[in-house]
């Protein structure tokens, strides 16, 4: 028999259907099991609906028929003969019109959900797994912990990590929409672009900073010699509040066996612990979610870029391939003689002889003798002559032996040892010079050119981030790895740094570089500005 319970979604008083149903789903959420067409009547005319007795209760027969409402007989307002023999109902929604109602609120709610990247999700799953980590020390004698106590910190730790996930999945899905350009303006796209570029570089950071800390929590839980224990116990108490199943034709309920319950419980929290491990804790091939929203983030900072770039040359005012047809139309209207026609062809799209065809010098002679126009039918044209080697073998040189193969290990491994040379001296010169450490441009003395490539890549990027040239920035790379903190000193000073190719002088600045992945200088905080002083 086929389903109904969702015709009312399309049949022709569809807002009529939908503002009862609505009625019942409401009615349901207060406890209000029935209810009588007059009941409906008010909540529809209270939700701001003018609608008639009458209109109503044919609506409510027809939602009957469809499997959304059953309709049991009213009576208990029945007081003579007559209201006996009248039709009166009340009206209860049934499963299926429930299912149907979360349906589509389940509809609606996704589409019109945007999702986030929730920075502050990552702190308290970090917070709560400190939390947990201290109650599974916290143990008596006995060896007995705080059951109901870690309950409530797994369920809040599975219900943060599940709306984390969901709202990472939903925001870098509709991160592409939001990046769409066809009816973007551009002030309102380059607004919407620097806030999205300050967000996304936010949670990078944080992400980067917080999925170490997490990632080492839940190992220690893991190894921890009472979390075994501890998830049977939560098991336990999850199954002692399972309901009993109705039974199916008038049955007895039916209930779970208690070991049974208990080891669907544990395998569920089990679940749920390895959806968590999985999210922060990667693997060589299988790298962690953690880290793949990161790459999609640090991805989507260079659409941006490109989709500002897209946009600079459409406001510049670029033709596209249609304008440009219909101007290269308009230009043949304007050639006076078909010789034109034919060299603006040729000029427009390429349509030159063949040269992959050779032709010998005879020919050549021939047709400088004897000129054959353009507009001689190639069936009345001289044959053209070609070489017997070209038309037996296709080449007009005579093949000989094969050239060898030349043996290019040397070369890769040349290449190889060059990029293990230029890695260690990224490493190094990331080491030397991110030591989360205050210090001065003054102080840092000389610079080998690893180093120095290094520097002056950050310090264009905090001199980009600072909105005055005079005041201290604090800023994050594009890749959340290193945080710098930068503030100008005395006009007056000069910091000089020496290089191989060099001497690099210029103002002095109070400098602060901490590496965000190696954990170098982590808990150090920038230190304050003499703006932060006064407001203090």
């Amino acid at each position: 028999m086929p389903d109904t319970s969702f015709n009312y979604l399309t049949a022709d008083k569809t807002d009529l259907y939908r503002t009862l149903m609505r009625a019942f789903s409401e009615a349901k959420e207060h406890f209000l099991v029935h209810l009588r067409p007059e009941d409906v009547l008010e909540r529809a005319t209270r939700d701001g609906h003018r609608l008639q007795l009458d209109a109503v209760q044919a609506a409510l027969g027809q939602l009957v028929e469809w499997g959304n409402l059953q309709a049991e007989p009213d009576t208990s307002r029945v007081t003579t003969v007559e209201d006996f023999y009248r039709a009166r109902y009340l009206y209860q929604i049934t499963r299926e019109g429930e299912a149907a109602q979360a349906a589509l609120a389940t509809y609606e709610r996704m589409l019109g959900h945007q999702g986030a990247l929730q920075s502050v999700a990552l702190a308290d799953i970090a917070g709560q797994l400190r939390a947990l980590r201290t109650l599974l020390d916290s143990q008596d004698d006995e060896g007995r912990l705080d059951s109901a106590k870690a309950h409530l910190l797994l369920r809040d730790i599975t219900r943060v990590f599940t709306d984390l996930a969901d709202n990472a999945r939903d925001f870098m899905a509709g991160l592409a929409r939001g990046i769409d350009l066809r009816r973007a303006e551009r002030a309102a796209f380059i607004d919407y672009k620097d806030r999205l570029l300050d967000y996304l570089r936010r949670f990078i950071g944080d992400l980067v900073t917080r999925s170490a800390e997490i990632a080492g929590l839940i190992l220690d839980i893991q190894r921890h010699p009472a979390f075994r224990s501890l998830l049977e116990r939560i098991a336990e108490r999850d199954a002692a509040d399972l309901a009993p199943a109705p039974g199916l034709d008038g049955a007895e309920p039916v209930q779970l066996d208690p070991a049974l319950a208990r080891a669907k419980m544990i395998d569920e929290w089990q679940a749920r612990w390895s959806g968590l491990e999985a999210w922060f804790i990667g693997a060589a091939d299988k790298p962690s979610q953690a880290e793949l929203l990161r790459s999609r983030a640090r991805r989507a900072i260079s659409d941006l870029v490109d989709a500002v770039v897209q946009l600079n040359e459409r406001r510049l005012g670029r033709s596209d391939r249609s304008a440009d047809y219909r101007t290269l139309a308009a230009w043949f209207m304007d050639c006076e003689t078909d010789a034109e026609a034919h060299r603006l062809w040729r000029a427009a799209f390429g349509l030159t002889p063949a040269r992959h065809l050779g032709i010998d010098g005879d020919s050549l002679q021939a047709r400088a003798e004897e000129p054959v126009p353009p507009s001689r039918p190639w069936a009345e044209a001289p044959p053209l002559r070609i070489s017997a080697r070209l038309r037996e073998t296709g080449s007009h040189a005579k093949r000989g032996v094969p050239p060898t193969i030349r043996d290019r290990s040397q070369d890769k491994q040349k290449l190889r040892m060059r990029l293990a040379q230029e890695s260690l001296q990224a490493r190094d010169a990331r080491r030397r010079l991110a030591t989360g450490e205050e210090m001065r441009l003054s102080e840092i003395g000389r610079l080998d050119p690893a180093s120095f490539a290094l520097f002056l890549r950050l310090l264009g990027e905090a001199l980009a981030a600072a909105p005055n040239p005079e005041k201290a920035v604090e800023t994050i790379t594009g890749d959340g790895a290193i945080r710098i903190f930068l503030e100008p000193l005395g006009p007056e000073t000069r910091a000089v740094i020496e290089t191989p190719d060099g001497a690099f002088g210029g103002r002095d600045y109070r400098v602060c570089i901490t590496d965000l992945e190696t954990g170098a200088g982590r808990g150090t905080e920038p230190p304050e500005s003499p703006d932060d002083e006064v407001a203090a």
